[in-house]
């Protein structure tokens, strides 16, 4: 079904329940009629892709998942449109996606989150192939199949975190650049107000109570977010991985957008694993306001809880992810983090996956 020999329409599947819900449309589990085959259906709402913007990013997606065969990546096997909806007709991945797993088992081994994490590596490292940045990493779109191994979904059909209602943020206003170096006691460093401090248990608690609602907002969660995004600084090509440059001649702009993006996506590695391995984002904070005061403020608020008994080789993995773009790991290329997720465990790394 990879290549189609004839017009594919909605009535050649059967609809199924929802298994979920975007910013465009609607998920659904489908069965083709012919073959008995199930998979998930992609209904996205042209009229609301046009008023977001979107329309370009769909395509983008839909070429890249035609053209990208990894076994890291959802696989796309057709698509069509009405006059209302676009649909993609998507592997069916029965596992769920990270953040359920997380909500679920509260918090992972050390081994499971370097084996998630080095496949995310391995999925970004895919589609760089393919002159593609996924532009929103985040354990709502790491999907499981039915062996428990990770697929990178939502290529540029993610909803972006809206920071309209943010004030703008400042180097100044929250110290970045300074020399703060974290303490048990670093909240009196903050401009923030006070609060009262959480046990590792109650974090997690609060964390989950409010992450599904997080998930399907109208603004989105920043929790995984870097701080140069959120400050809108510029960033040079050279700390990227490998990008054909000669896309600028036809994007311009919105190449130099994915590029600051995909820079930070190495953030987004480090907030997860942290999550995964603690049980909640490293800077999580009620308000979303809050949260992005702490991540601009990454020197002061980024703390191991002991509770979480973390190894030195895990804590020092995560620092070298959520730290300056400069000293991120992941500049000179993908194998400097391959070999920093080699060095949490001396259980050998899935051939077939590496």
């Amino acid at each position: 079904m990879r290549i189609q020999r004839h017009k594919m329409g909605v009535d050649d599947f059967e609809l199924l329940t929802i298994i979920g819900r975007g910013a465009f449309g609607e998920v659904r589990l489908c069965r083709e009629k012919t073959t008995g085959h199930v998979y998930a259906m992609k209904k996205l709402k042209k009229s609301e892709m046009l008023r977001r913007g979107q329309v370009e990013h769909v395509k983008a997606e839909r070429n890249l998942l035609a053209e990208v065969d990894s076994a890291c990546i959802v696989k796309l096997y057709c698509s069509f449109q009405d006059q209302e909806f676009l649909y993609l007709i998507m592997e069916y991945l029965p596992g769920g996606d990270m953040m359920t797993l997380l909500m679920r088992k509260d918090t992972l081994t050390e081994d499971e989150a370097r084996f998630y994490v080095g496949q995310t590596v391995l999925a970004i490292e895919s589609i760089h192939k393919h002159n593609y940045i996924h532009r929103d990493i985040k354990p709502d779109n790491l999907l499981l199949d039915r062996y428990g191994h990770m697929k990178l979904s939502d290529f540029g059909l993610c909803k972006p975190l809206d920071c309209s209602s943010f004030p703008n943020l400042s180097e100044n206003d929250y110290g970045v650049g300074k020399d703060i170096k974290p303490t048990l006691d670093s909240d009196k460093h903050s401009n923030m107000p006070s609060a009262p401090r959480r046990t590792q248990q109650e974090q997690l608690l609060h964390w989950q109570k409010n992450r599904r609602m997080l998930a399907y907002s109208t603004v989105g969660t920043p929790d995984y977010i870097a701080p140069e995004v959120l400050l809108k600084k510029g960033y040079g090509m050279e700390c990227d991985w490998l990008v054909n440059l000669t896309l600028l001649d036809a994007f311009n702009l919105v190449i130099i957008l994915n590029l600051q993006l995909d820079i930070a996506y190495r953030w987004s590695l480090g907030a997860i694993m942290y999550e995964m391995l603690v049980g909640y984002p490293p800077f999580y904070s009620e308000e979303p306001m809050s949260t992005c005061r702490k991540i601009v403020n990454w020197r002061t608020h980024l703390k191991f809880p002991e509770e979480a008994k973390l190894s030195a080789e895990a804590k020092d993995l995560i620092s070298r992810l959520l730290c300056n773009v400069a000293h991120r790991l992941g500049t000179k290329g993908a194998h400097e983090i391959k070999v920093s997720i080699l060095q949490l465990s001396q259980v050998s790394i899935d051939p077939l996956y590496w």
